[in-house]
């Protein structure tokens, strides 16, 4: 595993998303195969781990917090606010700072822990945003030591830029792949001149940029690939990144001729780390055999610079207007 900077701390090139945990949008992950996967991952080198509150309502954390019991790894956990639906902490008035610092602290029982290494905002709406008083929430959070660090996970870029005005902010959680390139061209300079790390999600599309989907493939009725696949629950920007099944069959195979021969899942997340702004990716995994594939893109070579260009000829031209939902 290779690490970067996150402020002062060295954090993995790959982390792990941990939404599959909870066992509620990406079918059922039993808790000896969530250990397993936790353990795959800290064992070859990862110290990132990426969850939610929402994620499960509290499942995912809670099994991160009972895995972090059996290791002496440092091991920095990552979690968000802001998507909860249960009262009173519902969608939309979940933005006071007594329900933010209610939130915290529910996160703070599940992982058993006594201060958050980064709360990060969970894609709330733009105005909120805008008004800055979610980031008062945060700082006085902070300087109450329940959080080290705090960010924001955005849908957009015009999300991603009103968010770097914001004094203190450590990152911006994204989605950037394959098919969202564009993304590096509105974001990444900004954070670099902020000094705020990036850490992209959706790496693989939802699995579409692993190769190993087809036409015939189906999904477990609680799986958001089966639910949301057009959109129909939240921003169909997070299944898929926004690409209609069948048609990301089609141009994933158009990019695999592209990439190297061996993983594809591998050359799609050294894609991503071939821009020094990304801090960290964040793909989820439901195997240990993913796992250990994803692990191991941090030790790939970079891809050459015809091959990016090739790339992103092929999203300019093919991809980027077959982009569904908001970014």
């Amino acid at each position: 595993m290779n690490y970067r900077k996150f402020k002062n701390t060295p954090i993995a090139k790959v982390g792990l998303g941990t939404w599959q945990l909870g066992s509620a949008d990406w079918g059922n992950v039993n808790d000896d195969d969530a250990f397993a996967i936790l353990k795959a991952y800290t064992d070859g080198g990862g110290n990132f781990i990426d969850t939610a509150d929402v994620y499960g309502m509290g499942v995912s954390e809670s099994v991160i917090g009972r895995f972090l019991k059996t290791t002496d790894k440092e091991i920095f956990v990552a979690t968000k606010l802001g998507r909860r639906g249960d009262a009173p902490n519902g969608w939309p008035q979940n933005f006071t700072y007594d329900i933010m610092k209610r939130n915290v602290e529910d996160s703070l029982k599940h992982l058993d822990v006594s201060q958050l290494f980064l709360e990060q905002l969970h894609c709330i709406p733009t105005e909120e945003m805008k008004s800055g008083k979610v980031f008062d929430h945060l700082r006085t959070l902070q300087q109450q030591g329940l959080i080290k660090h705090f960010g924001a996970s955005v849908e957009t870029s015009q999300e991603a830029l009103i968010c770097l005005e914001q004094e203190g902010l450590a990152s911006l959680q994204i989605i950037f792949n394959l098919f969202r390139q564009h993304v590096a061209d509105e974001v990444f300079a900004k954070a670099r001149e902020k000094d705020v790390a990036i850490i992209v999600r959706v790496p693989l599309a939802s699995g579409l940029l692993s190769g190993k989907f087809n036409a015939q493939t189906k999904f477990a009725a609680n799986d958001h690939r089966n639910y949301n696949a057009n959109g129909e629950a939240f921003n169909t920007g997070e299944t898929f990144s926004g690409i209609e099944f069948n048609e990301g069959l089609k141009l994933s195979q158009q990019i695999k001729q592209i990439l190297p021969d061996g993983s594809m899942p591998q050359w799609a997340i050294r894609w991503i780390l071939d821009h020094p702004e990304v801090t960290t990716v964040i793909p989820g995994a439901s195997k240990v055999s993913q796992v250990d594939s994803n692990v191991g893109a941090s030790a790939l070579e970079p891809l050459s610079s015809a091959i990016h260009q090739q790339l992103r000829s092929l999203y300019d031209a093919e991809i980027i207007g077959k982009i569904r939902g908001h970014y």
